[in-house]
């Protein structure tokens, strides 16, 4: 299914349509009269419009509305069944994939699927014999599946589909690699701003416009929704919040400058904290793995949170006293409306939280702090891949 209007960008009818399913995609549900008054448009403007969506499969009648007494007006929203989306995160070792109904349900989801990406080519096709291999598993069509996000970690234009970290050729995109295999629209993004989009539309993100999404895992990214629209910057290269240098630490981050903000506050940091105290020889209830295998790993030390391991502990809030420090800066700058953590070390629940509120509460400054919430991700591990999914589908609607 692809509608002609898709691919006109000038025409009057073509930009109401997509504006129509922007609306859907972002509110849900609307009547006639509501979308005639959104749009500026007539009555019979917007009569048409729908039923041109509906003829190509974009859009159903959902029914009368509930409101009471008088005539009860028709409901429009978009169609579920109309198609599907595939989404995959690819991380350092491992990758998910989720697949989305057209009106964003999340239909499958699967996590922790051994996997690493090498800068060239072979290995991308292998994620599309990966994906090809979950389709038949899942028993899709793939005549119903109408695109594929693809979400990896470091700087990403997703214009031009090039990865600073995995691309290998710059007339050769990964997307456009992955597009010539599995004859489907292929979109790439950055992790961070996968998540982001994700919670924006299928998270914990509720009517907020003006949201900061912080992707607190091995390192530390960032995504901003603004005025309900997903944030690049000039290039698409927005949200390196890792690298904003406020630490007067003296470590080297691994973009080869010192005291950037993830060398403290993020998993690779945590790591590091702990693992110099286990050398220095501090009791904790990792030292028998550490003296056993010369390291631990995160999961090591969620269990010893949950174990009130008390190094682990101290670790996680020195970790939060310094994303909190960042956070605040930042709430200065945006006044947002809502932060959401997410991220592996949001597995740290309180602990990690707690500490950012303190120091945000220290540092941020009330005006612009007040209106402020701050929330872990619902979504979790199926951020990513979901935001992907959405990310695919705003692409191809012509929305984002």
């Amino acid at each position: 299914m692809r509608a002609t209007f898709l691919d006109k960008k000038d025409n009057k009818n073509s930009l109401l349509k997509k504006t129509i399913l922007h609306l859907c995609i972002q509110s849900g549900e609307y009547s006639i009269a509501a979308l005639s008054e959104q749009l500026n448009a007539s009555v019979p403007t917007v009569t048409k419009l729908i039923g041109e969506l509906m003829d190509d499969g974009f859009m159903i009648d959902l029914g009368k509305s509930g409101t009471s007494g008088g005539r009860r007006p028709s409901i429009y929203g978009l169609n579920p069944e109309a198609g599907c989306f595939i989404g995959v995160d690819i991380r350092h070792s491992h990758a998910s994939i989720a697949v989305t109904d057209f009106k964003g349900g999340i239909l499958s989801f699967e996590d922790n699927i051994p996997f690493k990406l090498e800068r060239k080519e072979e290995s991308v096709h292998t994620i599309s014999s990966a994906v090809r291999d979950y389709a038949r598993q899942k028993g899709m069509d793939w005549n119903k599946v109408l695109g594929m996000g693809i979400s990896v970690a470091g700087r990403v234009n997703p214009e031009t589909g090039y990865s600073n970290t995995y691309s290998f050729d710059p007339d050769r995109p990964i997307s456009q690699i992955l597009h010539e295999d599995l004859d489907i629209p292929v979109v790439i993004e950055n992790d961070s701003r996968a998540m982001t989009y994700g919670e924006y539309l299928a998270g914990v993100v509720k009517k907020e416009r003006n949201v900061l999404f912080f992707n607190v895992s091995w390192g530390l990214g960032m995504g901003m929704i603004l005025d309900g629209r997903l944030y690049y910057g000039t290039s698409g290269f927005s949200g390196e919040f890792g690298h904003f240098p406020l630490l007067d630490n003296d470590q080297i981050c691994r973009c080869g400058k010192i005291g950037c903000l993830e060398t403290g506050a993020s998993g690779s940091a945590l790591g590091r904290m702990i693992t110099e105290q286990l050398k220095a020889g501090r009791a904790s209830a990792l030292s028998a793995k550490y003296h056993r295998e010369g390291k631990v790993n995160l999961n090591d030390i969620f269990k010893a949170i949950k174990e009130e391991d008390v190094l682990a502990i101290e670790a996680v809030e020195q970790v939060g006293n310094n994303l909190g420090r960042g956070l605040a800066g930042l709430i200065n700058v945006f006044n947002p409306e809502l932060v959401v953590i997410g991220g592996k070390l949001a597995m740290a629940g309180d602990y990690l939280l707690l500490p950012v509120r303190t120091t945000v509460k220290k540092f941020a400054q009330n005006i612009a702090n007040q209106d402020t919430t701050i929330k872990f991700t619902r979504l979790q591990s199926e951020a990513a891949p979901v935001g992907a999914c959405m990310l695919s589908r705003s692409r191809l609607l012509g929305v984002l």
